[in-house]
């Protein structure tokens, strides 16, 4: 179900199991990438609803979340910290998708000790964002997207989810997506994933063009103890385009974390 809080003047949103938390299971937060929502991972929050505590949420001028948006994953990283303190989260497993991985990992460096573990998802210690995508958002945003959806997606894919991803997309303004891309333009903490102190796990679609597997090789080789799982006939979306292959890397992960 959706809840919706009211948190630092503004009403957030979140995908929660019904019911509310189990004392006696592991919580996992997932953070949508640029210009999604929490329905990005549907097919996860769906089947693993019954074995994990689930918070899914809409980032600030995103979904159901009141805007407006940020411009820097840094501003991004306060609010997922006043969320997981709005909705009495505590020692979450974090998931992130693209913009999301770059919050979830920028949040390990920053308050490591607030989450359980990290789980980038197709991102990377820098995440380059062509120059003709931004300003193509500007003159014609509808191409853009498209474009995006297009690319973020094997190629045995497509038919099967390019319209879902073009849907989802084009639900959010066009400057709530360059504010998103913008700022994973500008990341870079290629030195500062080696501080990360908490376990973590490393996934991306095998046939990432977005975010290439050498991006999470890196991860891997420079935080403490990672491991990467890269999921085969997958892009950018493994989530949605692997959700057998990637929920199972997912629950084996965090079912091997102490309680």
């Amino acid at each position: 179900m959706i809840d919706l809080r009211e948190i630092g003047g503004r009403k957030l949103a979140c995908w929660v199991n019904d019911g509310g938390f189990r004392a006696d299971r592991k919580t996992l937060v997932f953070i949508h990438g640029s210009g999604g929502n929490h329905t990005d991972w549907i097919r996860q929050f769906t089947p693993l609803q019954n074995v994990f505590n689930i918070a899914a949420m809409d980032l600030p001028g995103h979904g159901e979340s009141d805007g407006p948006g940020e411009q820097d994953v840094s501003a991004y990283v306060a609010w997922v910290k006043r969320l997981l303190e709005g909705f009495g989260i505590e020692k979450p497993v974090l998931i992130g998708h693209s913009l999301g991985a770059a919050i979830c990992l920028s949040f390990a460096i920053r308050h490591g000790d607030l989450a359980a573990a990290v789980v980038p998802v197709g991102g990377g210690g820098r995440m380059p964002v062509n120059p003709i995508i931004l300003e193509g958002l500007k003159k014609d945003p509808a191409a853009i997207i498209g474009l995006i959806a297009k690319l973020s997606i094997a190629k045995e894919n497509r038919e099967r989810l390019s319209g879902f991803i073009t849907e989802n997309l084009s639900r959010a303004t066009p400057g709530i997506i360059y504010g998103d891309l913008f700022a994973c333009s500008k990341l870079d903490i290629t030195e500062a994933v080696a501080g990360i102190r908490i376990p973590a796990l490393i996934l991306c679609g095998a046939d990432d063009k977005m975010t290439p597997p050498a991006l999470s090789e890196y991860l891997r080789d420079h935080i403490p103890g990672a491991g990467l799982a890269l999921i085969p006939g997958a892009g950018h979306f493994v989530m949605l385009e692997n959700p057998e292959a990637f929920n199972a890397a997912l629950a084996d992960f965090v079912n091997a974390l102490p309680a």
